[in-house]
């Protein structure tokens, strides 16, 4: 009997990888520009949660850096050999930004320092609030085509940077016009707690997503490969992923 084939075959894999790479660039580009942005109007306006959203853009290009050295790789084979180191360092990126956001929205919660009012602050939040999520979502189309846990697991990264955006510009507003002070930690806590959650799934290597094998034919004594002990076919997920594959 013929070995069935899962995922896609060479020539496609090669355009995701390519597609891939480019969406990784796009991503560094845009974070390492947003980070400097951020930097300076949270300098200039002696915002913490400007400060913040900025180093959150600095952990992002780490995040990205790694796929885009794991995709570096011209062989298949030492692509998925990088992998797992590619997701230690996301999952490392994932946690160290949980950190800084908790430690720094106690600080503010505390009284010791408050977010100020920034109008480019605003801007740019507002801008990355457009722009991350189509890149969140093309790279985790095309992570989840190829079957890349380290794809995946950077766009959950940018998409964290979305809600990210969407908490300090709210935060931001909510301090300029109603002198709200307290509502962007209190946010901010929230999304400290998803990047520990999505820190501990690339940890554990969680967000493959491989197409769904295309049905076998049964072997000569008539038993179909695919179906589990009780004689059924064990059921896929919404994303093709089977028992053992923890789909994003």
């Amino acid at each position: 009997m013929a070995a069935t084939s899962l995922g896609p075959g060479p020539a496609r894999r090669e355009v995701l990888t390519r597609r891939i790479r480019l969406l990784v660039a796009a991503t560094l580009t845009y974070n390492a520009v947003e980070a400097a942005a951020a930097l300076t109007a949270g300098s200039m306006a002696s915002s913490t949660a400007l400060i913040g959203f900025g180093l959150d853009s600095v952990i992002e290009v780490s995040s990205a850096a790694a796929v885009a050295w794991q995709f570096s790789a011209r062989d298949h084979a030492d692509r998925e050999a990088r992998e797992r180191r590619a997701l230690r360092i996301i999952a490392f990126s994932f946690f160290a930004l949980a950190l800084y956001v908790t430690v720094d929205s106690l600080h503010t919660l505390t009284g010791s320092g408050e977010a100020g009012h920034s109008i480019p602050g605003i801007l740019l939040a507002a801008l990355s609030l457009t722009v991350m999520p189509f890149l969140s979502a093309a790279q985790r189309r095309t992570g989840r085509e190829l079957g890349s846990a380290s794809a995946v697991a950077d766009s959950k990264q940018t998409l964290l940077c979305t809600y990210l955006s969407a908490v300090v510009l709210l935060g931001l507003l909510a301090n300029w016009l109603l002198s709200w002070t307290w509502a962007d930690p209190v946010a901010a806590l929230t999304v400290a707690a998803l990047a520990v959650k999505e820190g501990r799934d690339a940890w554990q290597g969680k967000g493959c997503c491989a197409p769904a094998a295309p049905a076998a034919a049964p072997d000569t004594a008539g038993r179909h490969p695919a179906l589990d002990a009780t004689g059924k076919r064990p059921a896929l997920d919404t994303c093709g992923c089977g028992p053992g594959c923890a789909c994003c």
